[in-house]
């Protein structure tokens, strides 16, 4: 995590202490929405089954607070200069190149924030209509992106790293970053007019990524240098659009399974797990890779979030497999390929997902990912056995005996019960997904009280400051992801590419050769949810021509776009662990390859061998 006093300005006295007030209050703030977010949600499930009663304004409450959160919390992360990134050019700057990529980075996030305050402020001016529940006006809900831009450019003010010139200050960045915005707005329909929007989109994001600017503002200034040509009116739509994606009480989940995983850190569940997958599998050669793998397995069940699982076992399990032996690089490739089992063992928030775009049944879907999460989880075993051998790691612990499984078993079995009550409630219709992940976070908070007893206060707050962080920075991602999306739609890239599948209904077999690449593709460019909103209601009417199941169908989606969450360049698993393992995202991509190939090879046995996706549920029923 960057070092806070590196985003502090450097003014004497009052001043100074006036800016560390500000900063720590905003994330209190931040922090504040975030818990209020989770508090209603349970207060809904609390007058629904303790009250048998129901309340019209939560859920709109919740969103608007989770809205503001990341928003708000977005402008402190650039202070903190901890937006995702990826480090494939700035690894090899020399320390006289880096202040101008520094540079760079500053006029970037200036240039985009400008247009955000400017046009999402035209947003906030037109917006009449108010919100059906609190009866609130959007004027408020649209505010949350210009005011958070608006901070973006305060924290750059401050930016100005000891003995460095005022050249290249975070001053320096938002002077640069003025001029260009006002550049393209005066010449920029010159510059781009005779070009596709969709080509230019795709350009401008693609160096800039590569060059190693925040990918969240890569993707919002590529889509607002997209949208130049056409005028104020669509520059608007950038705002409603990044506002939009997160306005969305499934998409809350994630910060609720992200929390849930925090506090099961700190509160001692993840650690029973680890104890139980050691005493289990602790004594193969290269132990703690396997036990990894299995803790990962085990957690998949207890919070449905790729995201929050590798952040968790990232924590737990990565410094001590260094400790022993393993790189650094090669603990947080391995735990975001594990992390990928959140996805494909119930709960599973891209199922979730998928079961309402493409009206298929969530509780058949759970069922039916049962056996294909443990093909995946059984070929990355694999992969880590052969690479032991291949490095020469070792057995980490001695054989547990059966008494010390049990023991372990029994320890945690407080922990093992959640995904009972996540699965059984959602999958029973007892609460949504959402409404699952607020009830894991007060899971895991009754197991690190009463159970575990080691949850403090200090601990309990650093939990919560971390998933707040770690939920902005991946969701400002998926609000920029939004524009992005969208101008590919305009430009009827994924219509096209998907069109041309048609006539391939009548061979199941090349038909999902071909969507799989394709997927495989989308993956590199698109975060799971964004290519799932656009192409389930393009691809399902042709796979249901062509014959294949859609409970099948949609395992196969997912296990293609999580493979996504692991490539350059919206490899989000890998920035995550990279992040939180404090790692060299390059180095992350190098050490995951051979991961990639045995989930590759996964995929092909579940794309090619129904009955893995569909015995369980003709044996259960769904």
């Amino acid at each position: 995590m960057a070092d806070e006093s590196r985003f502090r300005a450097r003014p004497e006295g009052a001043l100074r202490c006036l800016f560390r007030g500000f900063d720590h209050g905003l994330e209190w703030v931040c922090m504040a929405l975030l818990v209020s977010t989770a508090a209603v949600t349970l207060l809904q499930v609390f007058y629904r089954y303790v009250l048998n009663a129901s309340l019209a304004w939560p859920e709109e409450v919740a969103r608007w607070a989770f809205v503001w959160a990341v928003f708000l919390g977005m402008a402190v992360n650039v202070g903190r200069r901890s937006h995702i990134a990826i480090d494939l050019v700035t690894q090899h700057l020399t320390p006289r190149i880096r202040p101008w990529h520094t540079l760079l980075v500053n006029a970037t996030i200036t240039g985009i924030s400008l247009a955000l305050v400017v046009h999402g402020g035209d947003l906030v001016a037109r917006s009449t209509y108010v919100s059906p529940a609190m009866g609130w006006p959007f004027t408020y809900f649209y505010l949350a992106l210009p005011l958070g831009a608006a901070l973006n450019i305060f924290y750059l003010l401050r930016q100005r790293d000891p003995g460095e010139s005022w050249l290249f200050s975070g001053a320096a960045g938002v002077v640069l970053g003025a001029c260009v915005y006002f550049a393209l707005m005066a010449w920029g329909e010159d510059l781009f007019g005779d070009f596709a929007t969709s080509s230019t989109l795709m350009v401008v994001a693609l160096v800039m990524i590569g060059l190693g600017l925040p990918i969240a503002f890569a993707l919002a200034f590529a889509s607002f240098v997209s949208f130049v040509p056409e005028g104020d009116l669509l520059l608007m739509t950038i705002s409603q659009n990044m506002t939009s994606a997160l306005d969305s009480f499934t998409l809350m989940a994630i910060p609720f399974f992200i929390l849930a995983a925090n506090i099961m850190n700190v509160g001692g569940i993840t650690h029973r797990l680890v104890a139980l997958a050691t005493t289990l599998v602790g004594h193969l050669r290269g132990g703690l890779a396997h036990v990894n793998v299995l803790t990962n397995l085990m957690m998949a069940g207890l919070s449905g979030s790729s995201a929050a699982d590798a952040a968790a076992i990232t924590k737990t399990m990565v410094p001590e497999m260094e400790a022993r032996g393993y790189p650094r690089a090669f603990g947080c490739a391995l735990t975001s390929s594990s992390g990928v089992l959140a996805n494909l063992i119930p709960p599973s928030m891209g199922l979730i997902i998928y079961g309402a775009l493409a009206s298929v049944s969530v509780g058949a879907l759970f069922v039916g990912t049962i056996l294909p999460g443990l093909v995946m989880a059984a070929s990355l075993s694999l992969v880590v056995h052969g690479l032991s051998i291949r490095r020469g790691f070792g057995r980490d612990t001695e054989r547990a005996s059966g008494g010390e499984r049990m023991r372990a078993l029994v320890i945690a079995m407080p922990a093992l019960m959640l995904p009972i009550l996540i699965v059984g409630g959602v999958r029973f219709g007892a609460f949504t997904a959402t409404e699952a992940g607020a009830v894991a976070v007060m899971y895991a908070f009754v197991c690190g009280i009463a159970f575990y007893r080691q949850i403090t206060p200090g601990n309990l707050l650093v939990s919560l400051r971390e998933a707040l962080w770690d939920t902005v920075a991946i969701m400002v991602i998926i609000a920029a992801a939004a524009p992005f999306a969208w101008v590919l739609v305009t430009g009827m890239v994924p219509q096209t590419i998907a069109a041309s599948l048609g006539p391939l209904a009548n061979s199941p077999t090349l038909l999902l050769m071909v969507i799989n690449v394709l997927l495989l593709l989308t993956g590199l460019f698109m975060e799971m949810i964004a290519a799932m909103v656009i192409l389930v209601p393009i691809l399902v009417p042709i796979v249901k021509a062509a014959g294949i199941d859609l409970v099948h169908f949609g395992i196969v989606l997912v296990v293609n776009l999580v493979i996504g969450a692991l490539t350059p360049p919206m490899g989000m698993l890998i920035f995550t662990t990279a992040r939180v393992g404090q790692a060299s995202v390059t180095a992350v991509f190098r050490e995951v390859m051979p991961f990639l190939f045995g989930m590759i090879f996964s995929l092909i046995l579940i794309s090619y061998i129904p009955w893995l996706s569909l015995i369980l549920t003709r044996i259960i029923g769904s």
